[in-house]
């Protein structure tokens, strides 16, 4: 993206000079003449940086520069002074100045000046972003099974490309923790990574987050707003949950995968960037193309390099890592461990919430437990439960025989007591039809 400059300085050719030179070098300029014209375009044309004479007609320059740190404290501003007024200049990089220059000046020195300015400006505002997003628990992949072997290995070889990348799984597989995975093994891993959830947004929020929008754009729009795509430029972004977007928005992202540019919402300036996208999915997609509620030329447009993340019931032998990893992550002094029979239910469900549902049994079982070791007794009883009526029944065959009917009794009552006499369930539980329960009951004299 084009920097934004603007120059406030009470003599005209002051500013027609800087302007002319300073759009040679490919800067945007814009100019002000008086310090509080200068604040107005401030809010107005959000500039990347800030040329400001310290001696205005109208308003004192020190004045001018606190307005601009309050509107904007991230703007750099390189003040420009006279030799009588250095220590003035001083003081106004005390209040947050990034330089300032002196005249008479050459053109080139400022040049240099506003090159460091904006660079020093950029770095700043990725570290920035960088500690806001990468701060966040986004989690490793853990395992040693053969299906997250082959998912490590896709993503060493993907990463180092500028590809797009459609992440497909149940939820809770683990796609965000891959699509980190991707940006910090690429090129672009000292970029922003900007993350998106294209389904926790109505169609309006979500375009205007995508792709900023300009003061007065819609109601409530009180400033002009950067989107995500323009906050990555040369990063990556993650639309997470594209399955669920819009189909109008649809349209609009397939533009922005084509010609990687776009226009704010209520704006006409068209903004190119340069943006690695990774996109995740847990729908069908193909059934979603068949139903009309997907684009058949996005989908191609997203799944041009497709990783499959495998659900935790395919991949059992990682449960023991991961449980260790999570007991890590929660409980860094390593006091509490997992008991083997606790460890023995752990692998015997069949985890429908996948990694993030195992992160919260252990979180909560921390919680629960008081000693030193996590039983059976601190999981969930929604967890037990279940993998109690999916057990088989063990059987002792004794050496004198049985007879078929009385096991069959006792197998009914048991399911009565099990579920309180509820015969819809124990019709369910015994996988038989309720009137063939009541039949059995009848037969048997069972109340």
């Amino acid at each position: 993206m084009t920097p934004r400059i603007l120059v406030i300085d009470d003599e005209e050719r002051m500013c027609w000079a800087l302007e002319r030179a300073l759009s040679h070098e490919g800067y945007q300029v814009s100019t002000a003449t008086r310090g509080l014209q200068g604040i107005d375009l401030t809010r107005e044309t959000e500039p990347s940086m800030v040329i400001l004479d310290l001696k205005m007609p109208d308003i004192d320059g020190i004045e001018v520069l606190k307005e601009i740190k309050n509107i904007n404290p991230s703007i750099p501003v390189i003040m420009i002074t006279a030799h009588g007024t250095i220590d003035t200049a001083i003081e106004a990089m005390k209040i947050g100045a990034t330089d300032y220059i002196t005249k008479p000046f050459k053109l080139e020195e400022i040049k240099v000046l506003i090159k460091q300015a904006l660079h020093l400006s950029n770095l700043e505002s990725q570290v920035n972003f960088l500690r806001q997003e990468l701060g966040k628990t986004y989690g490793k992949l853990v395992g040693q099974s053969d299906a997250i072997k082959e998912v490590a290995l896709l993503i060493r070889q993907v990463a180092k490309t500028d590809t797009t990348v459609l992440i497909t799984g149940e939820s809770g597989t683990g796609k965000e923790v891959a699509a980190v995975e991707i940006h910090k093994g690429s090129n672009r891993a000292d970029k922003p990574f900007v993350a998106v959830n294209c389904a926790a947004l109505p169609e309006q929020l979500l375009e205007s987050e995508l792709f900023g929008h300009e003061k007065g754009a819609f109601t409530g729009a009180t400033s002009k707003k950067k989107g995500r795509f323009e906050i990555a430029d040369k990063g990556t972004i993650f639309l997470d949950e594209s399955g669920e977007m819009p189909i109008s928005m649809q349209a609009k992202l397939l533009r922005v995968l084509q010609e990687r540019c776009f226009e704010r919402v209520g704006g006409t300036e068209t903004i190119h960037v340069d943006v690695r996208v990774i996109a995740t999915t847990n729908i069908d997609l193909a059934a979603a193309i068949t139903n009309g509620t997907f684009r058949e030329d996005l989908y191609y447009r997203l799944n041009v390099m497709r990783i499959s993340m495998p659900p935790l019931r395919a991949r059992k032998e990682d449960i023991p890592l991961l449980v260790n990893h999570f007991l890590e992550k929660f409980d860094p002094s390593h006091s509490v461990k997992i008991s083997s029979s606790a460890m023995k239910i752990l692998n015997g469900y069949n985890w429908p919430g996948n990694i993030r549902e195992l992160q919260n049994v252990i979180e909560r079982a921390l919680i629960v437990c008081q000693g030193a070791e996590i039983q059976p007794v601190h999981f969930p009883k929604e967890l037990l439960n279940s993998l109690e009526e999916t057990t088989p029944p063990v059987m002792n065959l004794t050496e004198g025989g049985f007879s078929l009917e009385e096991l069959e009794k006792h197998l009914i009552i048991k399911a009565m007591e099990k579920h309180n006499n509820n015969q819809t369930k124990v019709a369910k539980y015994l996988g038989i039809s309720r009137p063939t329960l009541l039949y059995r009951l009848k037969k048997y004299g069972i109340k």
